[in-house]
């Protein structure tokens, strides 16, 4: 190895930057308060980013903070998957070996991913199923793992050269520039402004980057006249020449490293100096000693940074002659040590890039042979989780498809462990490219137990049946899928099924169909059913697989969303069978949650949920996260499907913590939504809003952003806040598509854009919005979306009455909304409810307005937490009263009292001006004092202790029971018992109702009302 040598820059002298540097520094200052800072330094090559960031680092290690640098690395046209971030944490790790061993405490098998030394072990090829969201699930450990330790110290990551990053490192530093909210966190990244043109692939990173308010992007300029003059100064030590500065600046355009590379040829007079940049940049290597010329040409093919020990056995020189070579490179600036002291890199990309366009065609080759040929004589001449991708490159560039069709399978293999499927992709379609040219033993020696994972052996040994072309499509189809390049798999997967046009092989082409009905809906072209329709033909009568189980497991959950009925049930309990009889658990698992679905659906509920509950034990212990995260969405779903919201939302938080841990996004988006839509329910709207945000922010595909336009307009139509309804309603369906019209998404939809026509005063747009609904009848077990839809239709006729514009056509709405409501099932309490509901409001429709109509209606929403319903019938039933004459007075003002109580306390202005309305129309008063039989204590009338009117106004505050307990020095549970005992008291259903009661009551003047927080 290369001793001591003079590395000093060839500009001793830091030359302007005050204002970027004042912007680094005050960034981390922030951070060092705990404010995660993201930065972004661009610039042409040779403007001075790696020295700014240099000085940059030095200062903040001299203050404290501990200073993780990583580059991208580039091979040829290939970058490293994730090299720059394991560089980085490499370094954290040398420096902080304690604190990066506890953050990573129980997920070192995936860290190890970016970081191999973390695992005891390295992780087993083909020991699973795809994992389509692991990336995501990488990406939030690195992410919790960085605010771990920036929690106890400040840290710099330093991310150099961006624009050679691979996809998986770019997609990783956006996740983290987006992600981040705590911690002493510096996140800096360097790249080339100059390279990025129209179709480089940062260049979408950097759009995105731009519309962060996290994000700081600083750009370099180049150097004035007067810094290019203390530049050269600081070279020369001595003041230059006027003359000379001019002649500099001229020709350098401020550019510090053409300046640094004129001055010295200037110092160390050059004689027939070319205006050629090529040339310029050559001019010291061509001054050179021979020995020294042909080790920078071989460094400048192995790679951004090159190890000296691989650099010795491709040079082929004797140990003194090539430290004697890489002592001039170094004097004379071209070569420098790398920062872990045992390879070296150019000291700028530029002059390597120059130095490798002067290579001929065939010596670029002959290098690449030497070095993959050094490669597999010794594997540790480079660190072990860069060797397999590295050797690939070599033999690519080699031109030797013998020896890289191997290779590079072998490099999606690891790409693939790493979860990096971009640059999977980008190996699969590598290794199909040499295929044809690859010598026919060489592929016969190819195993797909080697290489596939995702793709079944359909009945094929795979341990003697050799590789086959259709299973690099197959694998790289899915890579294409994990990695967002559904354009790319889509045109793979068409290639293979018309490939298999030709082949009799009906397990692999309806694989294909699979993979394709999959891409499909994620693209939103389609509902997907046609492709899974051709898949099931394929498989029709063939004896049972794992193929054959994942079609059916497919088709049962494709009807469960569309068409849920018998097809749906027999194909999922045949999927059951199936999987179990292949041993395939994961599809197992699957098709029991889906059944248990639809058992729910078909009125089955405690078996149903008892075997969506087991299906969620099983697959949370035994690790199949692909599957728990699905049941923490579709079994909180149906509960809440059934009216059991409450019990919905601990099972929807405990969902929330599981899908954020490991990774699975979209399930965590689905699950906040589905919160949302129970807090809805539950009368806690402002928490429900915000859920509906936290999905949408998580969500990364469309319809997660559908599920919170759909809630954000439900609530602003319950607030009367129209236009934002229809603006919510817009994008709901603009993110649903036209292409897939599952029930579950169209449905309550159509419900808010009739309540919109309706609000609008478009009553005949309102009724021809629920025609087109009724017009074919609700498939089986919509009804949760069937009822309330119903509702609103006959509210809409309701409004209707007496009015000529609307009149014909009327009966006609009226007897549809009867047959579609005859029709439905009732199985559960709350749909039981709503068919009441739905049968008072045609009855009001049709002019009878009998407190007997309403009475059970208003009965039967008491014994269920649903605030919101519970004050509209209440105000239904008021009506009626008051319609019937004095009698039912005192009865009517106490319903239009919590009436109003509950719509003033969620913000429901259209319901609160409806009950104020109908008060002032029968001169009642919403606001009088108690009777004057009443005690002068509305609360002992009430029978309450002084125990529980501490508690009650606690709850009115909006505490939790635990928040209670805490204040009053009492346990959790005995907080909860004197709720309970308050709510009976005060005759109410939940929290909302009973903190309405005490603000209309005045129990507790001078506190204000506030939004009740769960118990």
């Amino acid at each position: 190895m290369l001793g001591p040598v003079e590395t000093r820059s060839v500009s001793p002298v830091f030359v302007g930057r005050e204002h970027e540097s004042d912007t680094l520094h005050e960034a981390l200052a922030r951070a060092g308060a705990g404010e995660p800072q993201a930065l972004l330094v661009g610039g042409e090559a040779g403007v001075g980013k790696t020295r700014l960031v240099e000085e940059f680092a030095a200062a903040a290690a001299r203050g404290g903070a501990v200073v993780a640098l990583g580059g991208c690395v580039e091979m040829g046209a290939d970058g490293l998957p994730f090299a720059a971030f394991s560089t980085a944490l490499r370094a954290l790790r040398r420096e902080l070996p304690d604190a990066l061993a506890a953050a990573s405490a129980g997920q070192e098998e995936e860290l190890a991913r970016l970081l191999p030394e973390l695992a005891e072990q390295p992780a087993a090829r083909g020991t699973g199923r795809p994992d389509e969201e692991g990336t995501a699930r990488l990406f939030e450990l690195t992410a919790r793992l960085l605010e771990q330790i920036g929690a106890d110290h400040t840290v710099l990551l330093v991310l150099e050269d961006l624009h050679w990053a691979d996809a998986s490192t770019r997609h990783l530093l956006s996740y983290l520039f987006r992600t981040l909210r705590t911690g002493r966190l510096v996140v800096l990244a360097t790249y080339r402004s100059d390279d990025i043109h129209r179709r480089h692939p940062l260049r979408p990173l950097l759009a995105e980057l731009d519309r962060l308010r996290t994000v700081r992007r600083i750009e370099l300029e180049r150097f004035t006249r007067q810094e290019v003059g203390r530049q050269i100064a600081g070279i020369l030590a001595t003041e230059p020449d006027p003359a000379q500065i001019d002649r500099i600046f001229e020709r350098s355009d401020g550019n510090a490293f053409f300046v640094e590379e004129l001055a010295v040829c200037a110092s160390e007079r050059c004689a027939d100096l070319s205006d050629s940049l090529r040339d310029l940049l050559l001019v010291r290597v061509e001054a050179l000693p021979e020995d020294a010329q042909r080790v920078v040409r071989i460094a400048a093919e192995g790679g951004s940074t090159v190890e000296y020990r691989l650099l010795a056995a491709v040079a082929r020189l004797a140990e003194d002659d090539l430290i004697e070579a890489l002592r001039a490179a170094v004097n004379a600036h071209i070569l420098t040590a790398a920062p872990t002291g045992d390879a070296y890199r150019f000291r700028h990309a530029l002059v390597r890039e120059a130095v490798g366009d002067d290579l001929l065609p065939g010596e670029r080759s002959r290098l690449n042979r030497r070095y993959a040929e050094a490669l597999e004589a010794d594997a540790s001449l480079v660190p072990a989780d860069q060797r397999v991708l590295r050797l690939a490159s070599y033999w690519y560039h080699a031109h030797d498809p013998a020896k890289a069709l191997p290779a590079v399978l072998d490099a999606s293999v690891t790409a693939r462990a790493r979860h990096a499927y971009s640059e999977q992709l980008r190996l699969l379609e590598r290794a199909m490219e040499l295929w044809d040219t690859a010598p026919a033993e060489v592929r016969a020696r190819l195993r797909p137990v080697d290489y596939t994972e995702v793709y079944p052996p359909c009945g094929c040994d795979p341990a003697t049946t050799p590789l086959r072309y259709l299973d690099l499509m197959a694998e790289a189809a899915v890579a294409g899928r994990l990695c967002g390049e559904r354009d790319r798999a889509m045109k793979i997967i068409k290639r293979a099924l018309r490939h298999l046009d030709d082949d009799h092989d009906p397990l692999r082409a309806a694989w294909f169909w699979i993979q394709r009905s999959r891409l499909v809906q994620a693209k939103a072209q389609g509902d997907g059913w046609q492709e899974l329709a051709r898949a099931q033909d394929l498989v029709r009568g063939l004896p049972p697989s794992e193929v054959h189980a994942e079609v059916l497991a497919n088709v049962a959950n494709w009807s469960m969303i569309h068409e849920p009925g018998p097809d749906a049930f027999s194909a999922a309990e045949r999927a059951v069978e199936y999987a179990r009889m292949v041993g395939a658990q994961e599809i197992e698992m699957t098709a029991r949650l889906t059944l248990g679905g639809l058992r729910v659906e078909a009125g089955d509920v405690d078996a149903g949920l008892a075997e969506m509950r087991e299906v969620n034990r099983r697959t949370v212990a035994d690790g199949i996260a692909s599957v728990a995260g699905r049941s923490y969405v579709n079994l909180p779903s149906e509960l809440e499907s059934v009216g059991r919201s409450r019990e919905a939302v601990p099972l929807l938080e405990q969902g929330i913590e599981y899908t954020r841990r490991f990774g699975r996004f979209d399930h965590e988006a689905y699950v906040w939504g589905n919160l949302a839509e129970s807090l809805f329910t539950l009368g806690r709207w402002e928490e429900s809003a915000e859920a509906a945000c936290r999905s949408r922010r998580v969500g990364q595909s469309a319809k997660p952003r559908a599920f919170h336009a759909r809630i954000r307009a439900e609530l602003a139509l319950a607030r009367g806040e129209l236009a934002k309804a229809a603006a919510h309603l817009a994008d709901g369906r603009a993110y649903f598509g036209t292409h897939d019209c599952a029930p579950q998404h169209t449905l309550p939809l159509v419900r808010i854009a009739i309540g919109v026509a309706a609000g609008e005063g478009r009553l005949l747009d309102a009724r021809a919005e629920a025609g087109r609904a009724l017009k074919d009848g609700f498939p089986p077990g919509t009804q949760r979306y069937a009822w309330p839809l119903l509702l609103s239709a006959a509210t809409v006729e309701t409004r209707t009455a007496g009015l000529p514009a609307t009149e014909a056509g009327r009966a006609d709405a009226l007897a549809r909304i009867r047959r579609a409501a005859g029709a439905l099932t009732v199985n559960v309490p709350v749909w039981q409810a709503y068919e009441g509901w739905v049968h008072a409001e045609l009855a009001y429709a049709e002019g009878s307005a009998d407190p007997e109509d309403w009475a059970p209606v208003v009965a039967a929403f008491e014994t269920l937490e649903r605030p919101y319903e519970l004050a509209r019938v209440r105000l239904r039933l008021a009506e009626a009263l008051l319609t019937g004459g004095e009698d039912g007075r005192e009865r009517a003002t106490e319903l239009l009292r919590l009436s109003h109580a509950v719509a003033e306390h969620l913000r429901a202005r259209p319901l609160a001006d409806s009950a104020a309305l109908l008060a002032q129309r029968a001169r009642l008063s919403l606001t009088c004092a108690p009777p004057p039989r009443a005690p002068e204590d509305p609360a002992e009338a009430l029978g309450l202790t002084q125990r529980e009117r501490d508690v009650l106004r606690l709850v009115a505050r909006g505490r939790t029971n635990r928040q209670i307990a805490e204040e009053l020095f009492i346990s959790p549970k005995t907080a909860s018992v004197h709720v309970s005992n308050i709510l009976a008291k005060l005759g109410v259903s939940g929290r909302g109702e009973a903190a309405a009661v005490a603000h209309r009551l005045e129990l507790f003047p001078g506190d204000p009302l506030t939004a009740p927080a769960p118990g």
